[in-house]
């Protein structure tokens, strides 16, 4: 039998045992925050790895080696951004979440611009994150598909079954634990795989990149840059699953730790990962690689060249990361189905929203409709929406019900539209024209609505 679906076998069965051993969550606070008692340590390991997903191992290696450093400017404006943002939000987000009870992202939006704000928020956030789980799959499809035989539906089907039985089971608890773990592998696998490609590597050649080591370029324009970063540098207070994150912490004190070790932890992964791709990029330059042409089959054609060893260890980093950021989407969007969408308190609702979500999420990736890295971005760009009214709640005190939809709903058909049939008005990229009209529409039907009741918090 292939040796690498024999360490699944060994990887599920221990995932497995993990959710069973967590399992017994009888409230939605425990199946969905942990009961708000997860250690600094583990809140960053777990933050890290719902964040740093397939993304990085599959997609942002592919986009290193085919576009150069300008994706490592990309990925540090995130890690920026969402370090800026932490810093100063995330303790007040964390003090809100346990003084008012809140479980899903949409209830501190609701909170401030009404119950039907928060549903639309829980729908958007819903039909937004479908892709972007989906990328986790696909991910994860491709490694299998080239180094355990099995058909690129066969690796779909095995990732959403295990993605649907441990968040069913074990809830946030079970999912934290596994991260602990998963984010030492996901570090250790990158760091190995950086040092034994740059032993065969001929670093004195590295002239041969040319344009790929420095930005703008033919492929990074500042267009292109402003695109893909605008959306990603608000990441942290727009995408509800690592939103709902700040709500973990047992104390402000683990609220701290949570965002240094993250900061640490990102910056080391996010150099390892661009490294390795414009490697692999010099090896092609000097006939030791394969050219590469679909650049999300980058990282899967390294493994087939790899020791036997580093090749299973890396593959199972990718699928333990792409499963943990799914199974934290899956769980977060279940809690907006069941706490906004359906307003039940119980944990039945929740738990089968994981299974139909899950089954949904896997027919999308069966599409395989883009790149891993501008799946991300569409989703990021729908999300964008729910920036204006997250810093309202903080800073602004007018508007309310009105103001809410009306905000989400423009934000949302803009980026849908302009994404869909890649519109980009007089120029401009289709992130920044939303991310200009959603504020736009804020700040009038604000002014236009008043004050009313509501008030900043």
């Amino acid at each position: 039998m292939n040796s690498f679906i024999i360490l699944i076998g060994l990887y599920a069965v221990l995932g497995t045992g993990i959710a069973i051993y967590a399992r017994g969550a009888r409230s939605q606070e425990e199946y969905f925050v942990g009961g708000r008692n997860i250690s600094g340590i583990v809140s960053a390991l777990t933050y890290a790895s719902t964040t740093y997903s397939a993304f990085m191992m599959v997609g942002l290696v592919g986009l290193s080696y085919a576009s150069g450093v300008g994706s490592a400017g990309f990925e540090l404006m995130y890690l920026v951004g969402t370090l800026f943002l932490l810093s100063y939000y995330a303790p007040k987000v964390w003090e809100l979440g346990k003084e008012r009870g809140f479980v899903s992202p949409a209830e501190l939006i609701g909170s401030r611009y009404g119950s039907i704000t928060a549903k639309l928020s829980a729908i958007i956030a819903l039909i937004a994150l479908i892709p972007y789980t989906s990328i986790q799959l696909i991910g994860v499809a491709l490694i299998l598909e080239k180094n355990a035989s099995l058909s690129f539906s066969m690796g779909i089907l095995v990732v959403a079954l295990l993605i649907a039985l441990w968040a069913f089971i074990g809830g946030l608890r079970g999912v934290a634990w596994t991260d602990a773990i998963q984010g030492s592998l996901m570090l250790l696998a990158a760091i190995l795989a950086v040092v034994w490609v740059s032993f065969k590597v001929d670093f004195l050649s590295i002239s041969k990149l040319d344009g790929l080591l420095y930005v703008p370029n033919k492929i990074w324009t500042p267009k292109l840059f402003a695109a893909l970063t605008v959306p990603w540098f608000f990441f942290a207070l727009t995408n509800p699953q690592v939103f709902q994150r700040l709500f973990i912490p047992k104390d402000k004190a683990a609220l701290r730790k949570m965002i240094v070790y993250f900061g640490l932890f990102g910056l080391i992964y996010t150099v390892l990962v661009t490294f390795l791709g414009l490697e692999l990029k010099l090896m092609t330059l000097n006939g030791d690689f394969p050219s590469v042409s679909y650049r999300d089959d980058v990282t899967p054609t390294l493994l087939t060249i790899m020791p036997s060893w580093l090749s299973l260890l890396v593959a199972l980093s990718i699928l333990a990361a792409a499963i943990t950021t799914a199974n934290s989407i899956i769980l977060t969007l279940s809690s907006m189905i069941s706490r906004d969408v359906v307003k039940e308190r119980g944990i039945i609702v929740g738990k089968l929203a994981v299974i139909v979500l899950t089954v949904v999420v896997a027919l999308f990736a069966l599409q395989k409709v883009s790149y891993i890295v501008e799946l991300a971005v569409l989703s990021s760009t729908i999300l964008l929406c729910f920036l204006p009214l997250i810093l309202g709640v903080f800073h602004f005190d007018k508007g309310g019900k009105i103001t809410g939809v009306s905000t989400l709903l423009i934000g949302f058909v803009t980026a849908v539209t302009l994404s869909y049939f890649k519109l980009s008005p007089l120029g401009i990229p289709a992130s920044i024209v939303t991310f200009t009209l959603v504020f736009a529409t804020f700040f009038v039907f604000s002014l236009i609505e008043g004050k009313g009741s509501a008030k900043t918090i």
